[in-house]
């Protein structure tokens, strides 16, 4: 599979929290990815930039907090997360990048 420039469109960035870390240990890694990505779209993203083999993607959608900022309330953006789990023998590592 080749790599595709929409590719980085849909992949934003890895999630490091204590519970996509136990996600892992399930063989799973978890992307922050674009509100408007499918799952067939993540499947297809992780596989060609990733080079493994995608077993399942459970997605979802965070809704943003109203938070303070400066004093003056705002809110943050709503955040779609990917639950990418992979086949046995296959494996992503995120923390090589920080």
């Amino acid at each position: 599979m080749s790599v595709k420039p929409e590719h980085y469109d849909v992949i934003r960035k890895p999630v490091i929290t204590e519970k996509a870390t136990m996600a892992s240990e399930a063989n799973a890694v978890v992307f922050e990815v674009a509100r408007d990505a499918n799952k067939p779209q993540i499947k297809e993203a992780v596989e060609s930039l990733f080079g493994v083999k995608v077993k399942a993607v459970n997605t979802t959608i965070t809704k943003g907090k109203t938070k303070r900022f400066r004093g003056r309330p705002g809110r943050r953006n709503d955040v779609k997360k990917a639950y990418v789990t992979l086949e046995e023998g296959n494996a992503i590592d995120v923390t090589t990048g920080l």
